[in-house]
C-alpha cells in the first residue's frame, strides 16, 4: 500500500508581499496528490510578541523547528527584506541540521533576490508541480 506523506513547510515571505504568498498556498492546496502543514506567518495571523526582535526570532524558530522544509519567495525585495535574512539564518544555523531551503522565482520575473539564490538548495520557477517535486527531493526526511 503507498502512503501518503504529508510534509511540514515553512514559506517566508514579505507581508508587502503576501499576494505571491496566497498564490502560492492556493497552487500547493490545489495539488491533490500533495498534503503539507504550512507553519508559515501570514499576515491574518501574526505571531503575538511584545514587539522585539528577539521575540520574533524565537517565534519563527520555533515554528520552523518542526518543519521539513523552508520555502522562500524569491523576489527582488527578498533581497531587502530583514526579516526573510533572519530566516535564512535560522533554517540554515538554528538547528543541529540545517533545514533545506528551495528558493521560488516569482512568475514572469528575470531577477531574482541573490540572498535567496546564493542560500538556497535548489531554486526553481513558479511552477507547482516543480515546486512539489522539489520539496519531495530536499525536504528532510
Amino acid at each position: 500500500m503507498y502512503m501518503i506523506k504529508k510534509y511540514k513547510v515553512f514559506i517566508s515571505h514579505s507581508w508587502q508581499y503576501s499576494d505571491a504568498y496566497e498564490k502560492l498556498c492556493k497552487m500547493l492546496d490545489g495539488k491533490s496528490y500533495f498534503i503539507y502543514n504550512n507553519h508559515s506567518v501570514p499576515k491574518e495571523d501574526p505571531v503575538h510578541t511584545n514587539g522585539t526582535d528577539k521575540e520574533l526570532k524565537i517565534a519563527i524558530t520555533n515554528r520552523m523547528s518542526a518543519c521539513h522544509i523552508v520555502l522562500i519567495m524569491a523576489g527582488k525585495y527578498s533581497s531587502y527584506s530583514k526579516w526573510i535574512k533572519k530566516e535564512i539564518d535560522i533554517a540554515k544555523n538554528d538547528f543541529t541540521n540545517s533545514k533545506p531551503i528551495i528558493g521560488i522565482k516569482p512568475w514572469a520575473v528575470s531577477q531574482v533576490s541573490t540572498i535567496v539564490s546564493e542560500n538556497a538548495d535548489i531554486m526553481v520557477g513558479w511552477n507547482a508541480d516543480k515546486i512539489v517535486q522539489a520539496i519531495r527531493e530536499y525536504a528532510i526526511q
